[in-house]
């Protein structure tokens, strides 16, 4: 029942910047925690970059300082501003969103993955 609608991808020169965009719907409350993954030929799915809706956001290394997250529109949507970019961060990128129910229970959900290519 719920969705996550991915857009922001393309092709872009290194040094250059891109903003990915996730709006989930479908579910009565807010993500718990949302974030995006990637996936680059030949190596296994990585986190980017998370934010819960209480807490503090977390950035994979190879990352910090040039990706911010952020979460906007009643929560719904997450959003990576990425700028700098250097060619290792061309991957497939996954929207991921997290839910915990009034038991206590967490279930997870994907968006279909955007094509990041940074070229040299």
């Amino acid at each position: 029942q719920v969705q996550l609608v991915e857009s922001g991808g393309g092709l872009v020169q290194a040094g250059g910047s891109l903003r990915l965009s996730c709006v989930a719907s479908g579910s009565i409350r807010s993500a718990h925690s949302m974030g995006w993954y990637r996936q680059a030929p030949g190596k296994q799915r990585e986190l980017v970059a998370s934010i819960p809706s209480v807490g503090r956001t977390n950035y994979a290394d190879s990352v910090k300082g040039r990706f911010t997250i952020s979460r906007d529109n009643g929560m719904n949507t997450v959003s990576l501003q990425m700028n700098s970019l250097i060619p290792e961060d061309t991957a497939v990128y996954y929207c991921n969103a997290q839910y915990l129910d009034w038991l206590g229970r967490t279930s997870e959900y994907w968006g279909q993955g955007t094509q990041v290519t940074v070229s040299s």
